[in-house]
């Protein structure tokens, strides 16, 4: 309709101005690693990078675990060779009080045993510490999609271990219903408490078919346990 003046008033036809999207939540990132100049490095790239905040830097896994279980981040890049406790064990601790947590391994080490034990303990992935930066910032939307990242030699290892420890056919360890429930939940990262827990059952009843399970698989510690569970098949 026209207005006083003769003009029509073509302010009802004006369409909003359309908002940008809202960005996605930074994934948020703690490291695990005693060399100052790589811990300061590592924080300078992910805090200078979009879409990434560094949470917590920690020179040993006595100072990252309180302070990632009072601040749980979304992924962990962990070194193994620490002072202290070592990065296997601690990420085999943070596992069992953060199971949806994940764990990427950068280290400068890259044998057998310790690719190994650190995929046993928990770890997402394996890189090595010349990893270039894009590619470092690249496998922690990787892991954290579900996949598992791995350094070109390390992946290489992987495939010769699975290669190598697989087991024949006919491998028995005449292990029982209840102690095959047990092994898996000892695989998929429960203590002991959490174990009993599940199959309703104290923490010295899970000790005793633990010492059974010991016997029967030939080893000696609940890691060797899992290694060998995962080596021979035998949970699923």
């Amino acid at each position: 309709m026209p207005n006083p003046a003769g003009k029509l008033d073509v302010t009802q036809h004006r369409q909003p101005a359309s908002r940008p999207p809202p960005s996605p939540p930074p994934i948020q990132v703690a490291l695990v690693e005693d060399q100052r100049d790589i811990r300061e490095g590592l924080c300078l790239l992910i805090n200078g990078t979009e879409g990434y905040h560094c949470t917590g830097s920690f020179r040993s896994m006595e100072e990252a675990l309180p302070a990632i279980a009072s601040r749980p981040p979304h992924i962990v890049l962990v070194d193994l060779g620490l002072p202290g406790m070592s990065g296997i064990e601690g990420i085999r601790r943070l596992k069992e009080s953060e199971r949806d947590l994940v764990l990427l391994v950068l280290s400068v080490y890259d044998n057998d045993e310790r690719i190994f034990e650190a995929l046993c303990a928990g770890a997402s992935g394996y890189l090595l510490k010349k990893t270039p930066p894009a590619r470092l910032l690249e496998s922690l939307k990787e892991a954290l999609a579900g996949g598992a990242p791995m350094s070109p030699e390390v992946a290489r290892r992987v495939v010769s271990l699975f290669r190598e420890f697989r087991p024949p056919e006919t491998a028995d360890y005449h292990l029982t219903p209840h102690e095959l429930r047990l092994l898996k939940l000892l695989v998929e990262g429960c203590s002991y408490k959490t174990a009993g827990a599940e199959l309703g059952v104290t923490v010295k009843t899970v000790s005793f078919h633990l010492q059974k399970i010991y016997e029967k698989l030939q080893v000696h510690s609940k890691s060797e346990a899992v290694a060998k569970a995962l080596r021979a098949r035998l949970v699923r």
